[in-house]
C-alpha cells in the first residue's frame, strides 16, 4: 500500500479550461505532495482572457460537500477560492466554524478573474469581510483585492507593506499581498506575520496572459501547511512554485491567437 499523502481541501469555483480553479488548485496540490480534496462552489464557463457564464451552486450543497469531506478524511489545511455570492460565503463559514476551526485555512479572496470578469457580488464582498477573513490562517489577496479590503489604493511596495500590516491588524491573521500588478519589471509579494515583515522577491515574466496565479499560489500555499511547513517556508515554496508555472508556461497556436496556460505537473526546477 502507498504512504498516504496529506489530503488538502479545496473550497473554489470549476474553471472549464482548468488553468484556475478547483482544477488549478488539484494540480497545484498534486504536484507538492498533497492529496486534493474539492468543494465545489460554482462552475465558471471561462477561457484565459474570458469569462462567459457563471452559475453559483446551492449553498446547502456546499455545506455538504465541506461537512461530508471533513468527517471522511483528515484534512491537513484548505483553502478557499471562488465563492461568489454571500448565501455560498455563509454556507463556507458557518461549516468551516462547526466543522474546522482547528484546521489551517488560505484565503484567497477571489473578486475579480484576470481578464476583469466579476467573481464575487458585493454584498459577498462585506459577508467575506466580516465572517471569513476572521477564520483565515492566512489571506492572500492581490493588489484589487487589497484596495477593496484596505479602501485605499494599493499602488507601490510601500503602499503594500502599510496595506498588509494593516489588514494583518484588522483581521487579527497573517497576509500576504501579491505584487503581480506592479507596474515594473518585479512581482514581489510582502507577507505579514505575528514575526513580523518579509519580501518574497521574483523578476516579472514578460508576454504571458494566462490566468489561476492566485488559485495556485494559495493551493500551495496550504498544501506546504498540511505537509508540515511553517506559515513563512511555505509560502516560499509556493512562491517558487507559481514562479515556475508561469515561467515556464504552456502556449498554443489556435486560429488567430495564442492560448497561454500555466504549468503546474510538468516543471524543472
Amino acid at each position: 500500500m502507498a504512504t498516504s499523502l496529506p489530503p488538502i481541501l479545496s473550497i473554489a469555483g470549476s474553471d472549464c479550461s482548468a488553468g484556475a480553479g478547483i482544477q488549478a488548485d488539484s494540480k497545484a496540490i498534486s504536484a507538492l505532495g498533497g492529496y486534493a480534496l474539492t468543494a465545489l462552489t460554482s462552475v465558471v464557463s471561462e477561457t484565459p482572457g474570458k469569462v462567459s457564464m457563471i452559475r453559483l451552486l446551492d449553498a446547502e450543497f456546499i455545506a455538504d460537500e465541506i461537512r461530508l469531506l471533513l468527517e471522511a478524511f483528515p484534512v491537513s489545511a484548505a483553502k478557499t477560492g471562488m465563492l461568489g455570492a454571500a448565501a455560498q460565503v455563509q454556507a463556507v463559514v458557518e461549516t468551516w466554524s462547526r466543522c474546522g476551526r482547528t484546521i489551517p485555512l488560505v484565503v484567497d479572496p477571489v473578486m475579480v478573474a484576470t481578464s476583469g470578469g466579476r467573481l464575487l457580488e458585493d454584498e459577498a464582498v462585506q459577508a467575506v469581510k466580516n465572517t471569513l477573513l476572521p477564520l483565515a490562517t492566512l489571506i492572500t489577496p492581490n493588489m484589487d483585492e487589497a484596495r477593496v479590503l484596505w479602501g485605499a489604493d494599493v499602488d507601490s511596495r510601500e503602499a503594500m507593506q502599510r496595506c498588509a500590516c494593516d489588514l494583518a491588524q484588522t483581521f487579527a491573521t497573517s497576509v500576504l499581498v501579491k505584487g503581480g500588478h506592479l507596474k515594473d519589471d518585479r512581482a514581489d509579494d510582502v507577507l505579514v506575520t505575528p514575526e513580523g515583515v518579509t519580501w518574497l522577491e521574483a523578476p516579472r515574466t514578460p508576454g504571458v496572459q494566462t490566468h489561476g496565479t492566485g488559485c495556485t499560489y494559495s493551493a500551495a500555499i496550504a498544501t506546504g501547511l498540511g505537509t508540515g511547513l511553517s506559515l513563512i517556508d511555505s509560502v516560499r515554496q509556493a512562491k517558487q512554485f507559481v514562479s515556475r508555472a508561469i515561467s515556464q508556461h504552456f502556449a498554443w497556436t489556435h486560429g488567430a491567437g495564442i492560448v497561454h496556460a500555466l504549468n503546474h505537473l510538468h516543471q524543472t526546477p
